[in-house]
């Protein structure tokens, strides 16, 4: 016998819900820094101050939240279609593949048509291996959670042969590209707000945070303005339905994980091309499975997925800044902390609905 549906207002479902969870969740976080002997308003102070107390901090927290728009995107536009894509690492991987050899091969072009090529080039590449779940799903049956944790693997693989047998720096003992031109970079922040006279520390924020506000808002118009939009929402919600109603469940199906992989590939062009300027093993650093609770938080909603992204990036600014003040307090604690926001914002998301929904009841009895 299935669980009787809980109904919420819109703006309970996608802001008081969320909310809720958090909090619970930094509850239990101030749980366990009482445990260890710790001040839990001293430890949040401190985290709020390292994340949001500084030019420098903010820019680091924008730079984190960057990644974790694009991968929460990715999640998110795969979410509305009824999948579940926790390939977003993957996906990266091969974007960050495509973005190099780009930057490398057509290093002769001038920046002006270079930049925009290798961002298609990330995009082309984590569009590729999206669809190709995608594809065996709706052709094949196989199931996309399943062929998305393998592609993660099989990218990770790749990665390691052509960095160290094809592409790698010659004469480098680590397996990395050889640097990228200059022009093949994107511009950092700092440089790019001078002429405007605002001054702001040398950090690894760079222009691809404004390439992930314009991300949000063209998913926003993808998803809720567009006939694709709505397409990709009919198919999540009942293939039958949509079948019966013109709108092909398969086709539909792969390119939802085709644009879920180009949004993953955004991870690439922040990492690859703003930051580390050549291609690393590793770079993605988890950030594609840290986008499954930025989407989840957010309800899948552009607007949700930015402020949850916001979240992650004052934990991980703050937990950096809060282990080097209170030692006790490790990173790998503010890592626990993150755990148990997924925690609560999945697995016990309909405990916290019921919550809700009987404090609203309450109030309206009152």
């Amino acid at each position: 016998m299935s669980a009787t549906p809980i109904d919420l207002p819109r703006w309970a479902d996608a802001g008081l819900v969320p909310l809720v969870s958090v909090a619970a969740a930094l509850v239990v976080a101030g749980l366990v820094v009482i445990g260890i002997g710790e001040s839990p308003l001293e430890a949040t102070t401190l985290l709020l101050r390292g994340a949001l107390g500084s030019a420098e901090g903010v820019s680091f927290t924008l730079y984190y939240t960057t990644n974790f728009i694009f991968t929460g995107l990715a999640v998110a536009v795969a979410f509305h279609a009824g999948l579940f894509n926790i390939g977003g690492e993957g996906q990266a991987t091969i974007a960050g593949i495509f973005v190099a050899l780009a930057c490398l091969w057509l290093a002769p072009l001038p920046g002006i048509l270079l930049v925009p090529l290798a961002i298609l080039a990330a995009a082309a590449g984590g569009a590729l291996y999206g669809f190709i779940p995608g594809w065996l799903q709706a052709t094949r049956g196989s199931h996309v959670v399943i062929t998305t944790i393998m592609f993660n693997f099989i990218a990770a693989t790749l990665s390691v042969y052509l960095l160290v047998e094809v592409i790698g720096k010659p004469g480098s003992m680590q397996a990395e590209t050889p640097e990228f031109a200059r022009h093949a970079i994107l511009t950092p922040m700092h440089e790019l707000l001078a002429p405007l006279g605002l001054k702001l520390p040398a950090t690894p924020l760079n222009s691809a945070f404004l390439l992930a506000l314009a991300a949000l808002v063209a998913v926003w118009a993808l998803i809720y303005r567009s006939r694709l939009g709505y397409a990709i929402r009919t198919v999540g919600a009942n293939p039958r339905a949509a079948a019966y109603a013109g709108i092909s469940p398969a086709r539909i199906i792969m390119v939802a994980m085709a644009i879920s992989g180009a949004l993953a590939g955004g991870l690439a062009v922040n990492e690859v091309m703003g930051v580390q300027h050549r291609l690393l093993l590793d770079f993605t650093a988890g950030y594609g499975f840290v986008g499954i609770a930025v989407a989840l938080m957010g309800r899948g909603h552009p607007v949700g997925v930015g402020l949850a992204a916001l979240l992650f990036g004052v934990l991980y600014q703050g937990g950096a800044e809060l282990s080097f003040d209170k030692p006790s307090i490790t990173r790998d604690m503010v890592v626990v902390i993150g755990g148990v926001i997924i925690l609560f914002a999945g697995a016990l998301d309909g405990l916290f609905r019921r919550i809700v929904a009987s404090g609203l009841r309450f109030g309206s009895v009152r």
